[in-house]
């Protein structure tokens, strides 16, 4: 396992400062999202050559791996002019994770919380993006990643294997989210976790890691790992069977228990 960070829960940062920061905090790996993530950055318009290889030079410097560079862009949205900005926006991604020499560009596929109607609709169209992704990935001999969330058109384990058939490329990988896809904490999590591996472990590149409890309106509340709902143990165990070598990205990280959530990570490695 190797643990790291969403950087923006760190604030934005100077280039040259990030690296040193997260290695102080004894995180090993990175997951960029470059207008969030910088202080030298305040939108993709802005990101040149040349930043980003300053940005690949100086956590090279400082032994901090560049795992996911975060593009979440509105891929199912049925507005026209919103999908062609975000396809495009991630093929620019795609280019510069070659300099960055991160392993993945990642996405969720869409931006808002959906009714059952309105992912049914989003679907052809998030179809239609991922595709057109797709194929720059090949161009380009490099590794994409989508993010399954139960409110957005790619919802479930059925849709996500549905893509991974249609696509058929070694370049379209995974991000598993257990919290994403979790649409109901009551439900037996141990077997909902084995299906999902079972039928998409391989696809896996990268674990978000975060837990929650419902308020009083069923609402979403983050709380610190092992707090929360999520049942962790069935997902460290086959990663410790099958992914030893997993980045695992601890995200939604509040600074004040930073330390706590990552003693948690380590334990529970251990211990499942």
């Amino acid at each position: 396992m190797i643990i790291a960070a969403r950087t923006h829960d760190y604030g934005k940062q100077p280039i040259e400062k990030l690296p040193s920061l997260l290695k102080s905090e004894g995180i090993g790996a990175a997951q960029l999202v470059l207008p969030k993530g910088f202080t030298e950055i305040s939108s993709y318009d802005e990101v040149t050559p040349e930043i980003v290889e300053r940005i690949r030079r100086s956590f090279e410097d400082e032994g901090i791996r560049i795992h996911i560079l975060g593009c979440y862009m509105d891929l199912g949205n049925p507005d026209d002019e919103v999908r062609k900005n975000s396809v495009s926006t991630f093929k620019k991604c795609l280019a510069w994770n070659k300099i960055l020499g991160a392993s993945i560009v990642g996405t969720e596929t869409a931006y808002p919380h959906l009714t059952p109607e309105e992912k049914k609709v989003w679907h052809p169209y998030m179809m239609d993006s991922i595709s057109r992704l797709v194929e720059e990935a090949e161009r380009l001999d490099t590794d994409m990643a989508i993010e399954p969330v139960y409110w957005h058109p790619l919802e479930n384990l059925e849709v996500t294997a549905e893509v991974f058939d249609r696509m058929n490329s070694r370049h379209l990988k995974m991000i598993f989210d257990p919290a994403n896809v979790l649409p109901e904490p009551e439900i037996d999590q141990d077997a909902y976790w084995k299906e999902w591996l079972s039928v998409l472990g391989d696809k896996i590149e990268a674990i978000h890691m975060k837990d929650f409890v419902e308020g009083p309106q069923k609402e979403y509340c983050p709380v610190c790992l092992g707090e929360g709902v999520i049942q962790y143990a069935e997902i460290i165990r086959w990663l410790k069977k099958n992914r030893p070598d997993i980045v695992i990205v601890r995200e939604e990280l509040d600074l004040k228990t930073a330390q706590k959530d990552l003693a948690w990570m380590r334990e529970a490695w251990e211990r499942y």
